[in-house]
């Protein structure tokens, strides 16, 4: 048992997109026991309880849940910052030729370090990810996520058609590899597995069913995909299923869609579509920097809320331009705050509050992740993957947060100034600290 001493940032399982329920103390105490959280609230109603056990004191330091990435590709670490005209030319120029390269496991082995150590250097502790297509990328990614005690979820990609040879699978043997993979990985301590379509144009019929029923064979697992990220991408999928509703309703017909479903990007929905994902439980994974560098558009918080389903959010590297959760929460303010067009109509944007931001990356994806008890809140009970972050890293920094009169104002300085110098140390279910190389 060890108790750390520190401003403390931890939220209440029971809150919502719309009432994050931050619980924050100024001078608080975290207890941790065997990978889990004992105790966290005030030091002076704690103090007494727990004086027996070794305390760290981290005076001028905040204590905060590990961030929790929803969406992102582990083999997409080389292409981050590659430049195209729109989603579906970045794929075929960039993503399609460098995921070839994971046929071979030793390279594959190699990339999924270095993901670890950008993972963990800028506080993610979670992360749900995407493979390619050749099972040898899933088997180094957990392998190595297993070594280092993360929670990590990771689904080999399925994409039978309109992929180039080198990422174009086999549909009735990508099948039985997912199945053996899922029996291999698959609640293996802190590993889970996902079916992972890559979307429904690089899916035959025959796979996309066969993945339906692998989902319904082993209730739970995860299930990730995309949907209605780019105009150009909806428009090809109303030509493959013109007799479906919608895009996000191809996946339904298939069994796709229920509770531990995530669904990067969720952009070009309508409110049936919205009213479906609440429905039948599924999640979005809002990716915004990735959004903004593909011009793909932008995620509709107004429309999400009123609708009431799920949410979290997302750095979608290697479209999205950082592993940084400060970037990507500071992108999402930016989406938020932006109009959105569509049916003839235009809504104002919202002001996203800085917890409410920080809710999405923390307890709101968890909670999209059917894991809202387990991590992302620092509940007495939870799993303890916390960090320790310094609101003084930088000499900017260190001078708005000393301004700061509120949480919300702490936060936001945080959210706009905070880069990973502000990720002192990494915390992973209590364990040894990860310490973040230090910058020249």
């Amino acid at each position: 048992m060890k108790a750390y001493r520190a401003a403390l940032l931890r939220f209440d399982p029971a809150g919502t997109a719309t009432a994050p329920l931050p619980l924050y103390e100024s001078d608080g105490l975290l207890v941790v026991d065997q990978g889990r959280v004992v105790a966290a609230g005030a030091f002076s109603a704690l103090q007494h309880t727990y004086a027996h056990v070794p305390t760290e004191h981290c005076p001028q330091h905040l204590l905060a849940p590990g961030f929790i990435d929803l969406h992102i590709h582990y083999p997409q670490t080389d292409v981050i910052g590659s430049p195209a005209d729109g989603l579906l030319p970045w794929l075929e120029h960039y993503t399609f030729p460098h995921e070839s390269r994971f046929a071979d496991p030793a390279y594959a082995l190699a990339v999924a370090d270095v993901f670890l150590d950008e993972l963990q250097r800028h506080g993610v502790t979670t992360a749900l990810t995407f493979a390619t297509s050749h099972p040898a990328s899933v088997d180094a990614l957990l392998g190595q996520a297993e070594a280092r005690g993360l929670r990590m979820i990771a689904g080999k990609v399925l994409q039978d058609r309109h992929s180039p040879d080198g990422v174009r699978d086999e549909t009735e043997q990508s099948l039985r590899d997912t199945e053996a993979l899922i029996q291999r990985w698959h609640s293996r301590g802190r590993l889970g597995y996902a079916i992972t379509p890559r979307f429904v144009p690089t899916s035959s019929e025959a796979q996309l069913r066969g993945a339906g029923e692998l989902a319904a064979k082993y209730p739970s697992v995860w299930i990730q995909s995309h949907v209605a990220e780019n105009l150009d991408e909806v428009r090809w999928v109303q030509q493959l299923y013109p007799q479906a509703r919608s895009y996000l309703s191809v996946y339904g017909q298939f069994g796709l869609l229920r509770e531990r479903a995530i669904y990067a990007h969720c952009i070009h929905l309508d409110a049936e579509d919205r009213a479906l994902m609440r429905d039948t439980g599924t999640a979005a994974a809002v990716s915004p920097t990735s959004n903004l560098f593909l011009g793909s558009g932008f995620f509709d918080y107004a429309s999400a809320n009123e609708a009431g389903f799920r949410y979290g959010l997302a750095s979608d590297v290697g479209g999205g331009t950082s592993f940084s959760p400060f970037q990507t929460m500071l992108a999402a303010y930016h989406v938020g705050r932006a109009s959105v067009t569509g049916g003839g109509t235009a809504k104002r944007g919202l002001s996203l509050k800085p917890s409410q931001l920080w809710w999405q990356h923390t307890a709101g994806a968890a909670q999209a992740l059917g894991l809202g008890q387990v991590v992302g809140t620092l509940a007495p009970g939870s799993e303890a993957d916390f960090l320790l972050l310094n609101p003084r890293a930088t000499p900017l920094l260190a001078r708005k947060t000393a301004l700061a009169e509120s949480l919300e104002e702490l936060l936001f300085s945080l959210i706009v100034l905070g880069d990973d110098r502000v990720v002192e140390r990494v915390m992973v279910a209590g364990g040894e600290p990860y310490a973040p190389a230090q910058h020249p």
